[in-house]
């Protein structure tokens, strides 16, 4: 297949992704769950910029991350927030519509969520309590 990267079309299409997911999550009633959380963490021009980079390593790209910050763990990136069910339930489908509009094939897409999907349910540190 190549890398994911290369067929989501280089570092335009993971620009594009990007654009599109972080332009739903800032206008769709889903996103709202990630707005609250960007709003207590860096803020979304901070988002952009680290999803962009983050994604081209995570992808097979350039390991733009990795270089700015040494790192690209990405429960280390997400450590100051809680996340939840609702929170990754939010990113995922989010994601999901990002993808819709990227005019991808069904099985690219759904590798890349089945990807996406695995990492999210990793960054859940919160948990509903019993009462």
């Amino acid at each position: 297949m190549g890398s994911a990267y290369a067929k989501l079309g280089g570092a335009d299409g993971v620009g594009r992704l990007v654009k599109i997911f972080y332009d739903i999550v800032e206008s769709h009633p889903n996103g709202m769950p990630l707005v609250k959380l960007h709003n207590q963490g860096h803020g979304f021009s901070h988002a952009r910029e680290a999803q962009f980079e983050f994604l081209s390593g995570f992808l097979g790209g350039p390991q733009l991350y990795y270089e700015h910050h040494r790192h690209s763990n990405v429960k280390r990136m997400h450590a100051h927030l809680e996340i939840g069910q609702m929170e990754r339930d939010s990113w995922v489908n989010c994601m999901n519509m990002a993808l819709d509009q990227m005019a991808i094939d069904k099985e690219f897409k759904e590798w890349l969520m089945s990807r996406f999907r695995h990492v999210a349910d990793a960054l859940i540190n919160k948990y509903a309590t019993e009462s």
